[in-house]
């Protein structure tokens, strides 16, 4: 009953009709709490309430202020082609009843409220090449009804977020306290890490500094965050907390890594980790569809680092939260962190193993839209 209550009052804060004994949880996020609710009226949109964890995002007002700069750059895009709908093909906010986007209760947690848009479904593993052809169309449009507003308008809710030469002084200073003892788990995953570091900073270096435009990008492209139609159409990109200034190779690489793995992002088999390179085709045929509006030709060559970057970034930071005692990733098994680690590496194998094809097949497909010179 107090849980009830508790939620009560929280959607009660909201400008909403969400039926609240409708409440189930939602989704398989790792950072957030979020639950779907019903709206008493049955014709209109229905609720997601979400829990911010604060904790990551240590700033939910300049969070907040760059979804809603971000979502309102989006649906006047949407709305100027005439060809859209910007309240299906964009998420919508739910604002409080004081005002803002956001409620903050008693206990100090931040809850925000957007609209569930039915009729659409997410999957945590690719299955077909066109569903890969659609996410790539759905983060390419993205970055490019973005690339005009300006990077410097929004907040860096989550500093450093994709520097993985900070990634790397985390790990190294979660090496130096091992507060659970347990360095002596992994000197093999330790051993790959750093023997991969130099190549790893391709996006620290000066030259790339200075060559590579930063602009708005989603930092988060799990396929997860596609909502995609009945039909396997793309539909919203939906998750923006992580909205930032960045380089378009880190949405790139994040995506790929997880519609490529024929395994999952936990795999407990390694040998089923396997590259599935028809999807990795399609999301890059769909992707350069919509960003050649936009891509000049060293963000296209970058992309291939950002497809090595990211699985390495991820067990990275898998591998520091494990030895730091899983303070960060939602875990089901306590070694869940180690098994994230090992499956992201295995997977940073087989795409070194077939980095020649990789980028070919990027390159071949950049050729149709001449963005590429000889």
């Amino acid at each position: 009953m107090k849980r009830i209550n508790n939620l009560f009052e929280i959607t009660f804060k909201f400008k909403s009709q969400a039926d609240i004994t409708s409440i189930k949880p939602y989704g398989s996020g790792h950072i957030n709490d979020t639950y779907r609710m019903k709206n008493l009226a049955t014709e209109e949109y229905d609720y997601l309430l979400q829990k911010i964890n604060h904790h990551v995002f240590k700033d939910v007002p300049k969070l907040t202020e760059n979804m809603c700069r971000v979502i309102a750059h989006l649906k006047n895009k949407v709305s100027q082609t005439g060809a859209g709908d910007p309240q299906k093909e964009v998420m919508t906010l739910i604002a409080t009843k004081a005002g803002p986007y956001f409620y903050q209760d008693t206990n100090g947690e931040y809850w925000r409220m957007s609209r569930f848009l039915k009729n659409t479904k997410t999957y945590d593993v690719v299955e077909t090449a066109q569903q890969a052809y659609e996410g790539g169309k759905a983060f390419g449009k993205f970055q490019s009804m973005l690339c005009d507003l300006s990077p410097d308008l929004l907040h860096e809710v989550i500093p450093d977020f994709h520097n993985v030469k900070k990634r790397l002084e985390q790990l190294d200073d979660a090496i130096a306290h091992d507060p659970l003892h347990r360095l002596s788990l992994v000197p093999a995953e330790l051993e790959t890490i750093k023997a991969h570091a130099k190549s790893m900073l391709f996006f620290q270096e000066d030259a790339q500094v200075l060559t590579l435009p930063k602009r708005v990008i989603h930092y988060d492209t799990k396929f997860n965050n596609v909502l995609l139609d009945v039909e396997d159409k793309a539909q919203c990109v939906i998750d923006l907390d992580t909205v930032m200034p960045g380089y378009v190779a880190y949405d790139f690489g994040d995506a790929i890594r997880t519609i490529i793995n024929k395994g999952t992002e936990d795999e407990r088999e390694l040998s089923n980790i396997k590259l599935n390179l028809p999807l990795f085709n399609a999301y890059t045929q769909g992707y350069l569809e919509e960003a050649m509006q936009f891509l000049n030709e060293w963000e296209l060559r970058s992309l291939i680092k950002g497809v090595f970057l990211l699985p390495y970034m991820q067990a990275v930071r898998f591998l520091t939260d494990y030895i730091n005692g899983d303070t960060y990733y939602k875990i089901e098994s306590p070694h869940h962190n180690l098994q994230r680690t090992r499956a992201q590496l295995q997977l940073l194998k087989e795409l070194f193993g077939h980095a020649e094809l990789l980028e070919q097949n990027i390159l071949k497909e950049a050729e149709k839209y001449q963005l590429i010179k000889n």
